[in-house]
């Protein structure tokens, strides 16, 4: 049997196992909360002075002590002990041994539960910051790449098919209008965070007339929570800011999927930088991509943080449960593996370089100016269903002479629709193709330069 932990009373008549200890603390991975423990901390202090309830000089010993610890802590001298749990009873017990009895008030007014909450919020706050800023990273370095790459065209695919022909622009923005989305889901998700637990104490509130607005402002909060027992139990904003890592990972990985794919020799559009690459211990010729292959595999624990998340709240009663001690290992693991996917995603596509010659060489292989040409025929007057019937004629009959429809002779165009001339010409192959687009929002040459002067303004890129 060991002593009474720090967070038994004298209620207690024995003391608590060995194991138990062991199995209960969370210091070995919440210590990383401890900046925003004491920001917090400090913040609760001084308005405790603000009401009346701590003197002013009480105060200011409490948080120039835990400004002292905090630079302990950061220059790696303070020891963190295992047997006092988590992290709020380590600060506090340093606290106390420094001012005893004055150290002891601090925690006036406030439970762990608030606190925990408090600290979470604040530290969630800051990694979708980061996060965000990791995001708008790499987005410019998809943009940065557009204009050089402005005239290169690539085979756009479905059902892993050649499509269609556009720019490779195109394809740039259409990774950064998914990152835009995750920004947008973080800054949503960033405003429900942005509540402040602190002050709600355990589950019910607190008979100490403290002001809960005082340290919301003090925090930069935008709000304080309204309902003590809601926050005692509230995980969901740790559980929103995991989904919108998820959803980031996703979109990691379908990008990582398609460039490891467009690295291999049976696709060779791209090469992706060697310092990003690794070889094989066996085979000398071989330049893997393994930073995108791990990029696209680390997704899968991304997505297992939240499913055990989902999992962990969902018999939860109110208010508070320890169970909701075990959110810090998923929550920080999704953030570190998101942040550093997306730091060298950033390093990688501003390094890639498109194999132009290779991708030139077979771009006008699998018909990709097929649908422009039916779109042709429409625009002289045949419906849409017959058209794509008659150039479907026309592709097998391509396909049967192993030619382009480029180099079909115009008897054959006239064969399926008669009205068809030497114009047609004009919007066969995979140029003429691009060129022909009009809409918005589509790979037309005008349209591409459009966004990306848009994505570099919203980006403020020079």
């Amino acid at each position: 049997m060991s002593r009474n932990s720090p967070s038994q009373s004298g209620v207690f008549s024995s003391a608590v196992d060995t194991r138990v200890e062991k199995f209960t603390e969370s210091i070995s991975f919440d210590h990383r909360l401890y900046a925003q423990d004491i920001r917090g901390s400090i913040a609760h202090a001084e308005m405790l002075a603000d009401v009346g309830v701590l003197t002013q000089e009480e105060a200011l010993q409490i948080t120039t002590a835990l400004a002292l610890i905090k630079t302990e802590i950061d220059n790696g001298d303070f020891q963190f002990d295992e047997k006092l749990e988590d992290v709020h009873m380590n600060i506090e017990s340093a606290l106390v041994d420094r001012l005893g009895d004055v150290g002891r008030k601090l925690h006036t007014g406030r439970s762990r539960n608030d606190q925990v909450s408090t600290d979470a919020r604040l530290w969630v706050r800051d990694a979708i910051d980061e996060t965000d800023r990791l995001l708008k990273q790499l987005q410019a370095a998809f943009v940065g790449r557009c204009d050089a790459d402005i005239d290169i065209i690539l085979p756009a695919y479905t059902h892993m098919q050649r499509a269609q022909p556009v720019l490779a622009p195109h394809y740039w923005l259409a990774y950064t209008e998914k990152l835009q989305r995750d920004r947008d889901r973080l800054a949503d998700c960033r405003r429900r965070v942005n509540i402040s637990s602190l002050g709600t104490a355990a589950l019910a509130g607190t008979t100490i007339p403290i002001d809960r607005e005082n340290v919301a402002q003090r925090l930069g909060f935008e709000g304080v929570a309204a309902n003590s027992i809601d926050v005692s139990s509230d995980r969901d904003f740790v559980l929103e800011y995991a989904f919108v890592l998820t959803m980031i990972a996703e979109h990691l990985s379908v990008w990582a999927d398609e460039w490891v794919l467009w690295s291999s020799v049976e696709f060779k559009f791209i090469q992706i930088p060697q310092q990003f690459c690794t070889g094989s211990s066996i085979m000398p010729q071989k330049i893997n991509p393994d930073v995108c292959e791990l990029i696209r595999g680390k997704s899968a624990r991304v997505i297992g943080n939240l499913q055990a998340l989902l999992v962990l709240i969902k018999g939860l009663p109110l208010a508070y449960n320890r169970d909701l001690q075990e959110d810090k290992e998923r929550l920080f693991d999704s953030v570190d593996t998101v942040h550093r996917s997306l730091d060298l995603a950033a390093s990688i596509v501003e390094g890639a370089k498109l194999n132009t010659e290779s991708i030139n060489s077979r771009l006008e292989d699998g018909f990709l100016d097929a649908t422009t040409l039916m779109e042709y025929l429409i625009g002289k007057g045949t419906p849409q269903r017959t058209a794509h019937h008659q150039i479907g004629s026309l592709v097998a009959t391509a396909m049967e002479k192993r030619c382009r429809l480029a180099e079909l002779p115009l008897a054959d165009f006239m064969a399926v629709n008669d009205s068809l001339d030497e114009s047609v010409y004009d919007v066969l192959g995979v140029a003429k193709a691009v060129a022909a687009f009009q809409s918005y929002g589509s790979t037309s040459p005008e349209e591409v330069k459009k966004q990306v002067v848009r994505w570099k303004e919203q980006l403020e890129l020079s």
